[in-house]
């Protein structure tokens, strides 16, 4: 009697389903309408992102070459470009700092009141910028609350790059805070104890067991703070100064070649500013995927 074959196999062996080299089998979708929603969000993407940096992008190079160098080799946009991204490179190294104090406050110390000091790490999201900087200008101007002291100090800190970084401080504070709490939360206690234990004291504990876990969070709330502080523009206008060659930021600078109709001139400004933010966000990012490598590597 000849045995009795399933539809799976053959007199020669089962049936082996190969595929093609080179192509890969097509898994549905799990959720339904995926596809005319990845279809949206390239549209969004191309019509409100893409396409209005390509236009900025474009824009400089319509009266050639030779006039974008002419629109940035003015002293004055040398100046502004300078002060802009250097405040902003200050300012988020010091939002990483107390970024990572308070964090440590909020989610180790707790100590009374945490709650409100909680709430109000994000009020400068909700404050316009405007009022921030009308608010801070009232502090630290020489007859304010916080400046009349100093300045009897010869300290002065409004109308001055000082009085800037405090305010890009100020703004970009709240994005360290938020990107290292939920990491900070989220690392077990067991693992301080079990350092503790093995003798570690309290600054090896915190060198060695919650700044490595802690690197990528801090690497990328440097990121969000350095971009928000190189394109801000209310909180600072007004406690600035707004003095050229002293005072006076690149935002500040694409308005005022704007209201001369200097529109090259501005696209330019604008341009230079999107490459290098774009290009230190990159190094950030690149930065924050080789931490977890470099890592493995020192144990």
């Amino acid at each position: 009697m000849s045995a009795s074959l399933s539809p799976d196999t053959t007199p020669h062996g089962p049936v082996v389903n190969r595929v093609p080299r080179g192509r890969r089998p097509r898994t549905p979708a799990v959720i339904p309408g995926a596809v005319p929603a990845f279809g949206l969000t390239l549209v969004w993407v191309g019509l409100l992102v893409l396409l209005p940096l390509a236009a900025l992008a474009a824009r400089p190079w319509e009266d050639g070459p030779a006039w974008i160098l002419h629109a940035l080799a003015n002293r004055r946009t040398l100046a502004a470009l300078r002060l802009s991204f250097g405040t902003a490179l200050v300012a988020a190294a010091v939002c990483t700092l107390l970024g990572l104090l308070l964090a440590w406050v909020l989610e180790r110390v707790r100590p009374p009141g945490w709650r409100v000091l909680d709430a109000l790490v994000d009020l400068p999201f909700a404050l316009p910028t405007a009022v921030a900087g009308i608010t801070l200008t009232t502090l630290y101007a020489p007859n304010g609350w916080l400046g009349a002291p100093l300045a009897h100090l010869g300290i002065h800190v409004a109308y001055t790059p000082v009085g800037i970084m405090i305010a890009l401080v100020f703004v970009g504070l709240p994005f360290v805070v938020r990107t290292v709490l939920p990491v900070l939360r989220d690392l077990p206690h067991e693992l301080e104890e079990a350092a503790s234990t093995l003798g570690a004291k309290r600054g090896q504990i915190a060198r060695r067991v919650l700044l490595p876990a802690l690197l990528p969070a801090l690497a990328t709330g440097f990121g969000l703070a350095f971009a928000r502080g190189v394109g801000e523009y209310g909180s600072v206008i007004f406690i600035a100064g707004n003095r050229p060659l002293v005072s006076e930021i690149a935002p500040l600078l694409i308005v005022i070649r704007l209201q001369e109709f200097d529109y090259a001139g501005a696209a330019a400004i604008g341009l230079v500013m999107l490459l290098t933010a774009a290009l230190c966000l990159l190094a950030v990012t690149v930065l924050r995927r080789r931490l977890p490598a470099m890592r493995g590597v020192a144990r």
